[in-house]
């Protein structure tokens, strides 16, 4: 039976360039900061993202979390879209961990946080808990990939400031993001005093995130990791592979968005309204399903039985997601497959 993973980026393979470059790694002990190539890597998403220093972390959740803990204390409050990866897809972690109360905020359709909103949360009574960070998706997961723009990223990093607040960016896919804008990524990262982004999902690395920001924030991220247990030996092995994505793989993203295109376009045929064509920016397709003899996670469940893997969010939500592994080919065969399998219950 064919298969056709759709169901994340995260499903990657390494590249025989990254299989080679782990069997030739330099390594050394990062817990010391003396692996040379985890110091390589460090320095060259520093640079790429425009910011003094990096840190690798074995994951975007724990680069997240590591953020979290540098930017706040105990008892503030974190600003976020209610559907943020932070808010919604952490298992709790960000408050568990961290001790902070998250303000949610809704957003549009295209994953865009409202700065009014933002605002509305910086002169609350001081009972209230006191918000110190804001952070922002750039690509929006749960808005279907969405990208935000330099501009509206600028106007999110003057809120902040303007109330004192730390500004952070999960941009797991940012350079997803860049690609899709046609802009450079530092464009994006400018405003904010912290990034993360995942080596793991489209660069196609086997593990791990860089975080990044200013060498005082490092510093202390590098404390907070080794606090979380994150602190890695000889983990130069994996380093090589990042250094080969951001090397070799970024500029083929555009690829991973074509097929989302196409992928998107297709369901739209199928089933009109399936699919809102003006979210599909970059390689994550988010639908909704709706029929009365059929919920998106009994279809999910039925396309898994034919080789085609996808994931169910919510409700009648579900994602499917481009990636370097999958071919237009395995495109259009899951669009037979999902074609197929909604028109025996579309049949009278």
């Amino acid at each position: 039976m064919q298969i056709v993973d759709i169901r994340s980026d995260t499903v990657t393979k390494p590249t025989p360039r990254m299989l080679e470059a782990m069997v030739k790694a330099e390594v050394g002990d990062d817990g010391y900061g003396e692996d040379p190539t985890v110091n390589k890597l460090e320095e060259m998403a520093a640079e790429r993202l425009g910011k003094e220093a990096g840190l690798f972390l074995s994951s975007g959740t724990m680069a997240n979390l590591v953020a979290v803990l540098v930017h706040t204390r105990p008892g503030d409050a974190v600003i976020c879209d209610e559907n943020a990866h932070l808010n919604r897809l952490t298992m709790g972690g960000t408050t568990a961990f961290a001790g902070v109360y998250i303000y949610t905020q809704k957003t549009d359709r295209l994953g865009r946080l409202n700065p009014q909103d933002i605002e509305s949360t910086l002169d609350l009574d001081p009972r209230f808990p006191r918000a110190s960070l804001v952070v922002m998706e750039n690509t929006n997961n749960w808005g279907g990939g969405t990208t935000i723009s330099p501009k509206e990223t600028k106007k999110i990093a003057e809120i902040a400031k303007k109330g004192s607040l730390r500004f952070h960016i999960d941009g797991a896919r940012v350079f997803n993001s860049a690609l899709a804008q046609g802009v450079n990524v530092k464009e994006l990262t400018k405003d904010c005093d912290s990034v993360m982004f995942c080596l793991s999902k489209s660069l196609c690395c086997p593990a791990g995130s860089i975080l990044a920001g200013s060498r005082e924030f490092i510093k202390e991220a590098r404390r907070v990791r080794r606090m979380l247990g994150g602190g890695m030996r000889q983990v130069g092995v994996l380093a090589a592979c990042g250094i080969v994505a951001l090397e070799e793989m970024i500029d083929r993203l555009k690829e991973d968005h074509k097929k989302a295109r196409r992928l998107a376009e297709g369901l739209a045929r199928i089933k009109p309204g399936m699919v809102d064509l003006e979210t599909i920016q970059t390689n994550i397709v988010c639908f909704e399903f709706k029929n009365a003899r059929l919920g998106c996670r009994e279809l999910v469940k039925i396309l898994a039985e034919k080789g085609v893997r996808t994931i169910h969010l919510q409700n009648n939500r579900g994602r499917m997601v481009t990636h370097k592994d999958v071919t237009m080919e395995d495109i259009d065969y899951a669009l037979e497959v999902i074609e197929s399998a909604i028109s025996k219950f579309n049949a009278p």
